[in-house]
């Protein structure tokens, strides 16, 4: 029988951290997942014993969803990638060293002792600046007035690019993305078993606390009532729940949701700016040049990490590498064979001869990596609560305030799951 306090449809990181809080204060919770399979971009491939993510994954130790794990109980095992590696920059096909500290700083090639100095100033205003006080104002605006170097701005970019996966300077508010950075330097997190681990944690947690599941579950339309959500999937079962909590893309949500058209959702949802990325993962026996092991582009949109020099993803010690060549969301041109050759012509620099010690590989042309970030045409921020639907809300990485990629995804599963208790609670002591 269909008796549930909350249907959430989407099994990924928001609709699992949400159901972990819901049941934790006694709600009864179903997740709908129209794959057979959780995770969503979260998800792990097992290649004959490799495990690979969806495109490199790294866990902020700083970050929203460290900081909710955490709190929910849950330890993620793996090793601090930012731990004892140098970071390298790749700059008109050449590698160059990137200064990450006062002697790298002295001895870099890179920059000029003019451009040193600036360097300097701006590590230690990423490190201790109040980044709350930012203006509400693009990044790039941000960075051409406050770094006076060029090369100081490829570097600056080349982090921001990393710890946002997005590309697009003009557009994206700087506070957001400089709290990113300045996260970034206290660490990241590479995940052993891959990310599959978080997944598995918080579904089997969820599993204890009370939370049904079911995969392939297709939901296709959900009549909004004034006390309750008629959820009718493709099987052509219905759920009946007071409350229901979408985690599914911005427009997929609205064209399920009927009667959304004259409703903030559409507003969110013509909005978004859906942000891609092309992927190349790689099984690999060995690394022939092992002093590359996680470089940036300067002057391309890429980069290049070894994740096992942190987690564990083979049981027979094949190394698993990223590359990752970011898209513009703005521009929205995405050449799939070109965009491999670039990576591959990265991997030629980083590593010559790598092909002959390749065991399993996986390419992702246009991989989503979110369905919208905090930028400059973006009004408001999205959810939880859908304001003219009671009892609807929203969750996912395009959800985020002024988190993003998992942080986002992450901490709006909370802010939904929280949302419901604080009006349920609110609706008790009103009827009381």
């Amino acid at each position: 029988m269909n008796n549930f306090d909350v249907a959430i449809i989407g099994g990924g990181l928001a609709g699992l951290t949400a159901a972990n809080y819901l049941a934790r204060v006694g709600k009864k919770v179903v997740v709908l997942e129209k794959s057979n399979r959780l995770g969503g971009r979260a998800m792990t491939n097992d290649k004959n014993g490799v495990l690979m993510n969806l495109g490199a994954h790294g866990l902020y130790l700083e970050g929203q969803a460290m900081k909710i794990l955490t709190e929910l109980g849950i330890t993620i095992p793996g090793g601090n990638a930012s731990k004892s590696v140098q970071i390298q920059g790749i700059w008109k096909n050449a590698v160059y060293t990137i200064p990450t500290d006062f002697s790298s700083i002295l001895s870099s090639s890179l920059l000029s002792w003019k451009a040193k100095i600036v360097f300097s100033k701006l590590m230690l205003k990423l490190m201790k600046g109040n980044m709350d006080s930012i203006p509400d104002i693009s990044l790039s605006d941000w960075a051409e007035a406050e770094i006076s170097d060029p090369m100081v701005r490829h570097i600056f970019y080349s982090l921001s690019r990393l710890t946002t996966y997005t590309s697009a300077p003009t557009v994206q508010r700087a506070k957001p993305v400089l709290k990113q950075v300045k996260r970034s330097l206290n660490g990241v997190l590479y995940v052993d078993g891959g990310w599959e681990t978080i997944i598995q944690k918080l579904k089997n947690q969820a599993i204890e606390a009370g939370v049904e599941f079911f995969n392939s579950k297709n939901v296709i339309e959900i009549e909004h009532h004034e006390q309750s959500q008629s959820i009718r999937c493709s099987d052509g079962e219905v759920y009946t729940v007071p409350d229901c909590i979408i985690t599914a893309p911005p427009k997929e949500a609205l064209n399920m949701i009927n009667g959304s058209d004259h409703t903030s959702l559409r507003t969110w949802a013509e909005q978004a700016i859906p942000v891609t990325a092309c992927c190349l993962d790689l099984g690999i026996k060995k690394l022939p040049n092992p002093k590359n092991q996680f470089v940036l582009g300067l002057d391309q949109s890429l980069f290049f990490t070894n994740q096992s020099r942190a987690a564990k993803l083979s049981e027979d010690g094949t190394i698993v590498v990223s590359l990752v060549k970011y898209h513009n969301p703005i521009e929205q041109s995405i050449h799939r064979q070109a965009d491999k050759e670039q990576l591959e012509a990265a991997m030629d620099l980083l590593h010559p001869d790598w092909r002959k010690d390749v065991v399993e590989q996986q390419f992702l042309p246009k991989m989503t990596v979110v369905h919208d970030f905090p930028h400059l045409k973006r009004s408001g921020n999205p959810g939880p609560a859908i304001p003219q639907m009671k009892g609807i809300y929203i969750a996912g990485d395009w959800c985020g305030h002024e988190e993003v990629l998992a942080d986002a995804a992450v901490a709006s599963g909370k802010r939904a799951a929280l949302q419901i208790v604080k009006t349920n609670e609110l609706f008790l002591v009103k009827e009381g």
